[in-house]
């Protein structure tokens, strides 16, 4: 156990210089925001452009072809590397993602992802796991915000999750102690804690943000979530305009449930970012209406909705695309297509607010395909 811990910090102070570059100059990173928006390097909108798809597992390969239907409505300029999940464990990466379609992702340097499922307890490593390990996506951004409308019960949500995606609690590192002992090690490193504390500050000072938010628990890990906070305190220093504070993340979720616009950004380590990012998404819907994307090591962006496989559904034709497609807009954004994108997304949201054309999720009778036909006709 020692010398796995051992090699996962050599790791880490390799891509040290790396996320030094990328936090001095972080236009070299794509950032979503509420709605979505992003800077990234340059694309031109005549030269098609590669990128990574994977359709994912379940309901997946609908929504992807809901993506690849308005995309063509549209005419983006988009050209999909489409792969796979395999039907055997690949021994280079120690999950169903194989070898290939990693190098997909960093060849093409963007992609977009559909839900994946790994067997519960099976022994096989997580196949969302594998993609943030393998290609250091450091950095999960989940843009939160009300639909027009579509009512819930707050109608002024506008905040974003930033999850720091590499260690923490996810790191993967358990053993057997004893028989009926097993044992979980929480890892934070502060190059880590800096890079996604510094992302987050940085995206707040370019989206006009007001506040940054670190969620913790340090009460109880003093070491742990105590470096976390150390790190964001001293990233904080360096910007002086955005307001900082720190809330512990029992009372977090407590205050947003009472009142979502107490928060802005929000910054946190692992686990507490899967726990508050989806408990946003039942303020504003649930997680079929979020969308999100990772950004990892040398400005790669990978697009993903996060919601479930939904196998009871899956080839039945009525799985909400709704989240892959604002994911893909986010994509977009991320290679600079914003006209692109904001078609997209504006025909996304007529659709959704007409309530003409709604999925059985979001309380209307309609397919699949349906609603993907009335996005592609409100373009």
């Amino acid at each position: 156990m020692a010398s796995q811990i051992l090699r996962r910090v050599l790791r880490s102070r390799s891509v040290e210089q790396i996320s030094t570059a990328l936090i001095e100059s972080p236009n070299s990173i794509g950032f979503i925001s509420s709605p979505v928006r992003t800077i990234s390097t340059s694309a031109s909108s005549t030269q098609p452009i590669r990128a990574t798809l994977f359709p994912g597992d379940g309901i997946g390969p609908e929504i992807a072809d809901s993506v690849k239907q308005v995309f063509n409505a549209a005419e983006v300029p988009i050209e999909w590397e489409e792969h796979f999940v395999g039907d055997k464990v690949d021994p280079r990466t120690e999950s169903f993602l194989t070898w290939e379609s990693l190098e997909s992702v960093r060849r093409n340097r963007v992609g977009l992802k559909g839900p994946m499922a790994t067997p519960i307890g099976k022994g096989h490593r997580s196949l969302n796991l594998t993609l943030r390990k393998e290609l250091g996506l450091y950095a999960n951004v989940r843009p939160c915000y009300s639909l027009p409308g579509y009512r819930t019960r707050y109608d002024d949500v506008n905040l974003v999750t930033i999850r720091e995606n590499t260690e923490g609690e996810y790191s993967g590192l358990e053993h057997q102690v004893v028989r009926g002992v097993v044992e979980s090690l929480k890892i934070i490193t502060r190059q880590a804690s800096l890079r996604v504390a510094e992302y987050a500050f940085h995206y707040a000072k370019t989206h006009g943000r007001q506040k940054v938010s670190a969620i913790h628990k340090a009460n109880i890990m003093r070491k742990t979530d105590g470096l976390f906070l150390k790190c964001c305190r001293e990233v904080a220093e360096k910007y002086p305009e955005i307001t900082y504070e720190e809330v512990i993340i029992d009372n977090c979720c407590m205050m947003l449930v009472k009142n979502p616009t107490l928060f802005d950004v929000l910054v946190m380590p692992n686990l507490y970012g899967d726990i508050i990012s989806d408990l946003c998404a039942g303020l504003i819907g649930g997680l079929g209406l979020t969308p999100s994307c990772n950004i990892g090591e040398g400005g790669i962006a990978l697009a993903e909705a996060v919601h479930g496989s939904a196998p009871d559904i899956a080839g039945k034709n009525l799985a909400n695309p709704t989240a892959l497609l604002l994911s893909s807009v986010a994509m977009l954004r991320h290679l600079e297509l914003h006209d692109k994108a904001d078609q997209i997304h504006d025909a996304i949201l007529k659709t959704i607010a007409d309530g003409k054309y709604r999925t059985v999720d979001l309380g209307g009778t309609s397919s699949t395909t349906d609603f993907t036909k009335a996005v592609c006709n409100n373009l």
